[in-house]
């Protein structure tokens, strides 16, 4: 873990709603250059002063449960392997906005990061100018899914709800924690599962995930 600060730039970010720069973010991913690349870039654009990164969901939750307040969470959704967003169901009371940085772009990522309760995805290829609206618009209360596609339309035979279910599903989320995540009971959890296998003719989780892919659903 390191921390990173800078004040260059500062004049050149317009504030509106919550001033900018932020006081302190934290980037929580397993790829070091690719982190130190992002603190700097956050640091140089005038948007953060101080930067920590974690490269575990469990080093994120020490740093969040800390003194020091963190004001944005930018998470990989791959971690060491675990899922990132892991993460969003385990921060206390205090909970930033989180926003989901990831190489994969597929529906099913953007659809999963929304369903954990991320504010935002931004994809790992995007550039100094995505990255600043992003914050912009997360640090004043919105949202960031920018050129969201619209889904197959076999899937329209699930519930909103049920296609969120799938989405954590596929992510490796036990019920436990797609329940937390969505703010369901395990028995609702476990309703619309049960939903779901029966409009795929499958018999367990895995094969749920293999039919739907094969579906594209996911």
């Amino acid at each position: 873990m390191f921390l990173t600060s800078s004040q260059a730039g500062r004049a050149s970010v317009v504030r509106s709603g919550q001033s900018l720069p932020l006081h302190r973010v934290l980037i929580v991913d397993d790829h070091p250059l690719f982190a130190q690349g992002l603190a700097s870039l956050l640091t140089q654009s005038a948007l953060a002063d101080t930067v920590e990164v974690a490269d575990t969901v469990e080093q994120a939750v020490a740093v969040l449960s800390g003194r020091y307040p963190i004001e944005l969470v930018l998470l990989d959704v791959s971690l060491q392997g675990e899922t990132g967003l892991m993460l969003l169901p385990r921060m206390s009371a205090h909970k930033p906005p989180v926003v989901v940085i990831s190489s994969s772009d597929d529906e099913t990522t953007v659809r999963a990061a929304r369903a954990a309760g991320a504010r935002g995805f931004l994809p790992k290829s995007a550039g100094r100018t995505a990255l600043i609206s992003m914050v912009r618009s997360v640090s004043q209360g919105g949202e960031y899914y920018p050129g969201r596609r619209s889904l197959p339309t076999q899937i329209q035979v699930l519930t909103p709800r049920q296609q969120d279910v799938l989405a954590l599903l596929a992510q490796g989320f036990p019920n436990k924690r797609i329940s937390q995540s969505l703010n369901l009971t395990e028995h609702t959890v476990k309703t619309h599962l049960k939903a779901i296998f029966t409009h795929l003719r499958v018999h367990n989780r895995t094969e749920c995930v293999s039919q739907a892919r094969q579906m594209g659903w996911l």
